[in-house]
């Protein structure tokens, strides 16, 4: 009996001793706590992105390109503009990743003006632009990095289209409405240079020149012929314009233009309307628009209008040059 007792003593004293050990909790295995040690973290995670340890940083980054985009672009108002030298941006990005150049449409020049300005700013990027000739209003831009691009590339051609206009003169206008009407786009096509009785001289992207000598064959009522011919055979001089002052009471483009055009502003107003009239190649939709020195004025069918000099009078008034291109 004092055997078992003992006996009993003891294992009591050993459960207690069990119960009140603290007991570890059970490790994981140790390829799984190394995988998930904050040093394995920062070996592996540089690989998806150098600029940071979680997916807030490609956000970041994303954050700062935008940025960086939004302040080349700060200053420009015309949202087609904006929207052009957007796209224009972004081909400077793949040329540069890339190691490419890349070739834009014809630009009107609002945009070649603001898109060769922002791309200036670009460190590894060059740009060419060339419109075919020296005095070329739209123009082609080249992009590339500045390892690549060692050269201006041949992204222009022209093409005479002759025919007798002796009895049958044709304007600008209606060069363009027969080109166009191929199917051409606008953007595919740089200036077209008016060759009096002759015919034309156009500017035309390489790849569109087989297609427009074999389909184009008449401009108006004029049978023609289209040949491809050398830059350096391209016929051009400076526009001929007159000038003349006028007294206005505002810069209203339904003023100024209805003064240069010799048009009542009524009339004017009638072609706003109708889309017919572009301020710096873009439509203008309100009678109100405001213009300024150096704006250019097209109105279909009736040519073109630059804003020269203006001086405000005494009274209040404007006293504005108005240059009319013939």
């Amino acid at each position: 009996m004092a055997l078992a007792s003992c006996k009993a003593q003891w294992i009591a004293r050993r459960a207690v001793q069990a119960l009140s050990r603290p007991h570890p909790r059970p490790q994981p295995r140790a390829i799984c706590f190394q995988r998930l040690s904050y040093p394995a973290a920062r070996r592996f995670l540089p690989l998806l992105s150098p600029y940071g340890h979680s997916a807030s940083g490609m956000c970041h980054l994303a954050q700062a390109v935008k940025r960086n985009e939004d302040d080349l672009l700060k200053g420009l108002v015309d949202k087609n503009v904006i929207e052009e030298v957007k796209h224009i941006l972004e081909m400077a990005k793949r040329a540069s990743s890339g190691n490419i150049v890349l070739h834009t449409d014809f630009l009107t020049p609002p945009v070649q003006k603001e898109s060769m300005l922002l791309l200036e700013k670009l460190a590894d990027i060059k740009a060419i632009a060339q419109g075919g000739y020296p005095q070329a209003e739209r123009c082609r831009i080249s992009i590339g990095h500045i390892d690549t691009l060692t050269s201006a590339p041949d992204i222009v051609e022209a093409v005479s289209i002759t025919g007798n206009f002796s009895f049958d003169s044709c304007s600008h206008g209606d060069f363009l409405g027969a080109i166009l009407g191929t199917g051409i786009a606008r953007e595919k096509l740089g200036d077209i240079l008016l060759q009096g009785e002759r015919g034309v001289q156009i500017l035309i992207v390489p790849e569109l020149v087989d297609f427009i000598t074999a389909t184009l064959d008449k401009v108006g009522n004029v049978p023609v012929s289209c040949t491809r011919i050398p830059l350096l055979a391209l016929e051009y001089e400076p526009p001929r314009t007159k000038s003349f002052r006028s007294v206005e009471a505002s810069l209203r483009v339904d003023a100024l233009a209805s003064a240069g055009f010799k048009m009542s502003r009524s009339k004017l107003a009638t072609l706003i309307s109708n889309g017919d009239v572009r301020v710096n190649w873009t439509t203008v939709t309100k009678n109100g628009t405001t213009l300024k020195s150096g704006d250019i004025v097209s109105v279909s069918g009736q040519g073109r209008l630059k804003i020269g000099e203006i001086i405000t009078t005494r009274k209040g008034k404007f006293a504005v040059e108005l240059i009319r291109y013939l």
